[in-house]
């Protein structure tokens, strides 16, 4: 049996250079393949666990864009950077961040990459180099434009790729990211999941472009609208463009038009959307269609996809039971990494000037 382990874990593959995907390496479109459904499936149970109550907080689900997650960056090096606003959590699985630690981070415990400190969604990781996301809409494509400044200065060949949202697109944030690294020619791809709605406000609501790409003419860098459903698009264009980042050229604004399935979060019903709208965009089903491009190859088999589910499945139970048996943080670690004195420097403090050890005279 062929694992999602064999699978992801076979390394860079030279794939061919015609646009349309034919003539790519069969490995990787099975690899595509295979994280979309990973990806898919993670959230899918991510989003069981919110409602059965086994974690605090909220989460921002990205079903239904796996193939903008996934062809935005299977490309990437150890060393490229992801500046990923809180609907990306995926793009750990991507970089290749340890599922455990990944769970552990939603159940916000101990052993999770920061220590149960962040909101579910809003997790980074150092050594995989994963920049913390928060809830400041397109605050981490700031953080990734002075990384990207860094690798330049180095001379450095690596790149940083900031996913965000078309509604990013109106702030100055947004704005203030690409212009500084269109004007220094900075190692950087912003890609702009244009999923139509920023929260509940529909796209028409907040610019009046029908092609987010176009704004890239502002800046004089090159715009790209693609297929968001598409891998095979979303990979092609975005090989091209890290390519262009990693010789010099500069950045490029990548647009993917896709769809969310459901609402802005776990407590959002989007009751905002027509239901046949959201039944439209479920008949284009990334995987589903993938699935079709892979049969059509001879790639694809039902039997190989219960295999691949089987195993993601009982790599997520492993995840799961790994962060239910993480330790929940203390709340005097909330003052770790912000204070320079110790944990025990505090506890003293505490027992001397709490109301049970008065403040001596």
């Amino acid at each position: 049996m062929t694992t999602t382990q064999d699978l992801i874990g076979t390394g860079a593959l030279q794939p061919g250079t015609d646009s349309s995907g034919k003539d790519l390496d069969s490995a990787l479109l099975r690899r595509l393949y295979t994280y979309m459904l990973k990806c898919r499936t993670v959230e899918d149970r991510i989003r069981v666990l919110y409602r059965q109550g086994r974690f605090a907080g909220n989460y921002f689900n990205a079903i239904g864009q796996e193939a903008t997650e996934v062809g935005a960056t299977i490309d990437l090096l150890p060393e490229d950077t992801v500046a990923p606003s809180h609907r990306n959590f995926v793009a750990h699985i991507m970089k290749g961040t340890p599922l455990p630690l990944m769970f552990a981070h939603i159940y916000g415990r101990k052993d999770s990459p920061d220590q149960g400190r962040s909101a579910p969604a809003h997790c980074g990781y150092a050594p995989l180099n994963i920049i913390t996301p928060s809830s400041t809409i397109a605050a981490q494509l700031n953080i990734g434009t002075g990384i990207a400044l860094a690798h330049k200065m180095r001379r450095k060949p690596y790149v940083v790729v900031a996913l965000s949202g078309e509604g990013s697109t109106s702030l100055g944030f947004w704005h203030e990211a690409v212009n500084f690294s269109a004007v220094h020619k900075l190692p950087m791809i912003f890609v702009v999941e244009n999923n139509l709605y920023a929260e509940s406000v529909p796209v028409a609501l907040q610019t009046a472009v029908e092609d987010i790409s176009v704004k890239a003419q502002a800046y004089g860098i090159p715009g790209i609208t693609v297929d968001g459903n598409d891998v095979v698009a979303v990979y092609t264009a975005m090989r091209e463009a890290i390519e262009r980042a990693r010789s010099g050229g500069g950045p490029t604004l990548l647009e993917s038009k896709t769809y969310r399935w459901y609402g802005h979060s776990e407590i959002d019903p989007a009751k905002y959307r027509d239901s046949a709208e959201v039944e439209y965009w479920k008949s284009r089903d990334p995987i589903a269609a993938m699935e079709r491009y892979l049969t059509e190859r001879d790639l694809w088999t039902e039997q190989w996809k219960k295999e691949l589910l089987a195993d993601i499945n009982r790599e997520i139970d492993e995840a799961i039971s790994f962060a239910e048996r993480s330790p929940a943080p203390q709340a005097e670690e909330a003052l770790d990494h912000v204070y320079s004195f110790s944990i025990r420097e505090r506890e003293l403090e505490r027992k001397t000037y709490s109301p049970q050890y008065p403040r001596r005279q």
